[in-house]
């Protein structure tokens, strides 16, 4: 069994039809909002380690969060700040999850090169002068995996953590059968 580390969990939910970012950042502490830079307000919270990123059209982004419940801990924190300066929330939301990133470690040494002919180039990316890694896509899941001569994978794109354990047990099984592991 591989272990399986969440790097990334990236989540979106729309609070308002509208919002007025420049009201929001003066009566929320700590927030930063700069339209020259970037046209969100940025939140950076502590427990857990998340950012938001706000929008005027009122969607917000959390990122940052290693679980799900800590990116809706984060949406909560935000709603909550909102009803605490007097601002209409609404009663239900949705809570999209936009991309899990993970990682994993085969502990061994690759030749990238002959698992990407292995492979017959299907699904596969493999340009070491222009990314040091091997991008195999899985069609199934919707997912990527970043292969790396290390060992080690990256797995992007999921949805769900089921999405992300399929994922990286393909490319074990695609690696097995090319009897590199």
């Amino acid at each position: 069994m591989i272990d399986i580390n969440v790097e990334n969990i990236v989540v979106s939910t729309q609070l308002a039809e509208k919002l007025d970012i420049k009201s929001l950042a003066e009566k929320i502490p700590d927030s930063k909002y700069n339209p020259d830079e970037f046209p969100g307000l940025i939140l950076h919270f502590e427990e857990p380690k998340t950012a938001a990123l706000i929008f005027s059209s009122g969607k917000v982004i959390c990122t940052g969060a290693k679980t799900v419940e800590q990116a809706n801990e984060t949406i909560t924190k935000i709603i909550n700040e909102m009803k605490n300066q007097g601002l209409d929330t609404p009663d239900e939301i949705e809570v999209t999850t936009q991309n899990i990133v993970a990682s994993a470690d085969l502990k061994k040494d690759l030749q990238l090169s002959s698992i990407a002919k292995g492979l017959l180039l299907e699904n596969v990316e493999y340009e070491p002068e222009q990314f040091p890694g091997l991008v195999y896509k899985i069609d199934d899941t919707g997912t990527v995996i970043l292969l790396f001569s290390s060992g080690k994978m990256v797995c992007t794109g999921a949805k769900k953590m089921d999405d992300v354990h399929r994922a990286i047990d393909t490319m074990k099984d695609k690696l097995s059968s090319l009897g590199v592991l």
